[in-house]
């Protein structure tokens, strides 16, 4: 088992997340990833006894894209280091995994957080992402964005990471739904970050990354519900602005057709949705055929 933890600047709690973990966890071996830090987190780290890598490309997602592959334990438990996140919990995070019951689990923080836990806005826009992917893949996500985590070695193989920053949270849980692996969300106590300790997330510019994220794998992974959305958006006023020529052609005596930019609207409006709609069926089946050779590949 694995104790795998990206840092950036966390010198002042690194020290005693590494010591929560090994008490908890003391069969474990802790592996600390240091994104370029300079205050002194990996000399720390190593002093408690982790084993530190360096990671030289800034951003959470090089570093848990190393991780990944660089980590050959059969259990990897994932956290930050800016002990925001109750090391004791990860026993509840552990069974479902080792039960065989789940493929990741996720600490929850929106039932049990501390005051000052999260910025302004940061809960309702994490609600607003949960109810796009729940509408997406069926599913019913409560937190994306959460960093406490674990994983088998065989669920993290399968999850390319292409996310560079604080996006990768909610690539890591779109890629195993759409690849069907089971995630389990078990609700967790959340802490305010102690002081003098600082956030690397921001609002605005990550928060864009998030939902950039979200608009390529839903066009990438789940084609036809992206391209028959907007086939639907295309067709229902094309349809309705069509409603007027046709209305004209049935009325007028000689089958005459008034309103002829509106037929032309309507008629090209209506062809768009149909294309649409041809693209996201074609590109589906792709999908579905790469799915399969991925399996196969996985397999052998």
């Amino acid at each position: 088992m694995a104790v795998i933890i990206p840092c950036y600047q966390e010198a002042l709690t690194i020290g005693k997340v590494i010591a929560d973990f090994r008490r908890e966890l003391p069969d474990a071996r802790i592996y600390v990833y240091d994104n370029n830090c300079t205050d002194g987190t990996g000399e720390i780290a190593a002093k408690a006894g982790a084993v530190v890598r360096r990671e030289k490309r800034q951003g959470k997602g090089y570093v848990v894209a190393a991780m990944f592959d660089q980590i050959q334990e059969d259990i990897l438990v994932m956290v930050d280091g800016d002990d925001t996140y109750e090391a004791g919990h990860v026993h509840k995070l552990l069974e479902p995994i080792l039960r065989g019951d789940a493929d990741m689990t996720v600490a929850t923080r929106l039932t049990s957080h501390g005051q000052g836990s999260f910025r302004p806005m940061h809960v309702a826009g994490n609600q607003m992402v949960c109810g796009i992917i729940n509408w997406m893949f069926k599913s019913s996500v409560n937190d994306i964005f959460s960093g406490y985590r674990a994983f088998t070695r065989d669920a993290a193989r399968q999850i390319p990471i292409t996310s560079r920053g604080f996006d990768v949270e909610t690539e890591l849980t779109l890629q195993a739904l759409y690849r069907g692996q089971v995630i389990q969300e078990l609700p967790a106590p959340y802490r305010a970050r102690p002081e003098g300790s600082f956030s690397k997330l921001n609002t605005f510019s990550d928060g864009f990354l998030v939902l950039l994220r979200l608009f390529l794998i839903l066009k990438s992974y789940k084609p036809l519900t992206f391209f028959g959305s907007i086939s639907i958006a295309l067709a229902v006023p094309g349809l309705l602005i069509g409603l007027l020529p046709v209305y004209d052609f049935i009325t007028d005596p000689n089958h005459f057709v008034h309103r002829v930019p509106s037929a032309i609207l309507a008629a090209s409006l209506v062809m768009l949705a149909f294309f649409s709609l041809g693209v996201g069926l074609i590109l589906n089946s792709i999908n579905l055929r790469l799915l399969e050779v991925e399996k196969l590949v996985t397999r052998r």
